[in-house]
């Protein structure tokens, strides 16, 4: 049987340590572990076989699908989206006979980005507001803001909106752009920020 402790919903496959917050009205689902030191925010969705280390951050309203391990030195905005079985890191080199527990590094993933199922996220890069990264990609350098990113490295290739819709083609963000689904306008600024108007 499941049980709603808090205001918050977890399945009786799962565990939830002692020490770590859950915010209202979020949902873990089975054969999922949230660690102590861990903070979910308020109406989160965890899938199945998630594990949230010690030390991470997420945000309000985020999505983590089956099988996503979100380690120590991950932090997740508002509105993120993680897709089936991507993938975290959080140390450059490992070995299994060297303790690097002292070498994570820092991995933000900003408000409303969207990472596709089976990318990988190597550790130390900031993902930004509203980018796209496809189904099997792997992220090796920081993204832009409103970026579509995919392949092995990843390469931007072209422009989200935040609606989730593409709004245009290309390594650089165009000068303006509208989206022909919801009609938001986005512009190019003087320090090479893609923003919306």
């Amino acid at each position: 049987m499941s049980r709603v402790a808090q205001n918050y919903f977890v399945h009786e496959s799962s565990y939830v340590d002692e020490g770590c917050t859950i915010g209202d009205g979020t949902k873990i689902w089975h054969f999922s572990h949230i660690m102590t030191g861990a903070a979910v925010g308020r109406a989160c969705n965890i899938g199945q076989n998630v594990v949230i280390s010690p030390g991470v951050t997420i945000g309000d309203n985020v999505k983590i699908q089956n099988n996503v391990s979100i380690y120590t030195g991950v932090i997740l905005e508002d509105d993120v989206f993680c897709g089936p079985s991507m993938v975290f890191t959080n140390v450059k080199n490992p070995r299994s006979h060297v303790s690097r527990k002292h070498d994570y590094l820092k991995t933000v993933v900003r408000r409303g980005a969207t990472l596709g199922a089976n990318c990988t996220v190597v550790c130390g890069h900031a993902i930004g507001r509203f980018a796209f990264i496809g189904a099997g990609a792997v992220v090796t350098a920081d993204v832009p803001d409103y970026a579509l990113v995919v392949g092995n490295p990843g390469k931007v290739i072209g422009w989200m909106c935040e609606c989730g819709e593409r709004l245009a083609a290309g390594a650089k963000p165009p000068a303006q752009a509208r989206c022909a689904s919801c009609g938001a306008e986005y512009r190019l600024e003087e320090r090479d920020s893609f923003v919306r108007l």
